[in-house]
């Protein structure tokens, strides 16, 4: 049974949009890759240039009247957000929010269903390139997750202090802030980055920003609360580690090899540029709800999926160590359905989620890749179990 999440808060969200709701599309697991169908027998992968195989769902032990019945759910509840996404931003998040990355008017429903590697379905534009918002935080934690497979991060579990020295981490609290902290968004990290305070991003209804400024910080680990501003820190200390720029690091380690398109980008702030080794580089967002962060199409975002599914390994190359895909799925301390930038649900889906309706699925026991695009998150986890139960 899929269960409900209690996903980031908004405020004046029209009520289709609902965040419980979407939670229940979120998927993962956690069984031994030897029990999967995926790691059995030849894989297919789709090819280089943007070819990608298609399968009539009854070749791929699907029911076709089943799944078609799930796309036209898809296609008939589209998110109720304006097009402008830069009016829905101003709509949507904390008072007084500020736009100082890019938007981009969006696309309309859009979404593809892989099993076994092959395309099943697919519906809208897949090859538009789109704001993702949150879904860029799973795209943030492929880079720390690579910072460890390559030893530039030595253990999630070490002080953030330890690499990043330029008073990021330097306060009494901020100092006992792991890489673990950030990347399960329980650090509670105070400061201001990029003219933001922390305590600005989401706050509580019925406090003044004296009393946020004054309030009691939590524990490093013990409290979750989604906050852009501290992903975004976390994204600035992996610039610090890597010294390159992140979309740089994320398209030759990543994005190259899986065959993605050259569409995407990924968006920064007009004031988060740094200087690193005399050469001046953007810290790049975690989201979008300032603009910026990962802007990219429906196909690009399955590529993405489908390396997860295969447990980060893409042909005959383990592009992102297993060891990795097991830590991100683990569920934190702090908030039990939540990893490594990835939500998680009942120990068989993992999924990136974003703002707007923006989905990246996947499940491992099934062999399934589901990405969604402007979908009503209210019937999200109905959409869902309709495509598992097309599954024959």
């Amino acid at each position: 049974m899929l269960r409900k999440l209690c996903l980031p808060k908004f405020k004046k969200l029209p009520s289709s949009f609902s965040f419980s709701t979407a939670s229940g599309l979120l998927i993962s697991l956690f069984i031994l890759p030897g029990l999967l169908h995926a790691q059995s027998g030849s894989l297919y992968y789709p090819g280089r240039t943007g070819e990608w195989e298609t399968r009539r769902p009854e070749e791929v032990g699907m029911n076709t009247e089943s799944l078609q019945k799930a796309v036209e759910l898809a296609k008939a509840n589209e998110v109720r957000i304006p097009r402008d996404l830069k009016a829905a931003i101003l709509n949507a998040f904390e008072p007084d929010n500020t736009i100082v990355g890019p938007t981009k008017e969006r696309g309309g429903l859009a979404g593809m269903i892989i099993k076994n590697g092959y395309i099943v379905a697919e519906w809208g534009e897949t090859k538009r390139v789109d704001m993702t918002f949150s879904v860029s935080k799973s795209y943030l934690s492929t880079i720390a997750g690579l910072a460890l497979d390559v030893g530039l991060i030595k253990d999630v579990h070490d002080k953030a202090s330890n690499y990043v020295q330029d008073g990021t981490f330097s306060s009494k609290h901020n100092s006992k802030i792991t890489w673990h902290h950030l990347l399960n968004q329980s650090s509670d990290w105070y400061g201001t980055l990029w003219d933001k305070p922390d305590w600005a991003d989401r706050p509580p209804k019925g406090k003044t920003p004296e009393e946020l400024k004054r309030r009691e910080l939590k524990e490093p680990g013990t409290s979750f609360k989604y906050n852009d501003v501290r992903v975004n820190v976390l994204a600035y200390s992996l610039l610090q580690v890597w010294r390159r720029p992140l979309p740089v690091v994320l398209k030759e380690k990543i994005m190259d090899p899986i065959g993605a398109s050259d569409t995407w980008r990924w968006h920064g702030y007009e004031n988060s540029w740094v200087m690193i080794d005399g050469e001046k580089m953007q810290s790049v967002s975690g989201g979008g709800h300032r603009g910026g962060g990962m802007f990219i199409s429906t196909r690009d975002q399955a590529r993405f999926g489908y390396l997860f599914l295969r447990n980060g390994k893409w042909k005959d190359k383990q592009l992102i160590s297993e060891k990795w895909i097991k830590m991100l799925r683990t569920p934190s301390e702090a908030k039990s359905n939540y990893g490594y930038m990835w939500w998680l649900n009942n120990e068989s889906i993992f999924s990136a989620i974003g703002f707007g309706g923006n989905f990246v699925t996947v499940d491992q026991e099934h062999d399934l890749v589901v990405v969604a695009r402007w979908l009503d998150s209210s019937i999200a986890n109905r959409l869902l179990m309709m495509v598992l139960d097309s599954v024959e």
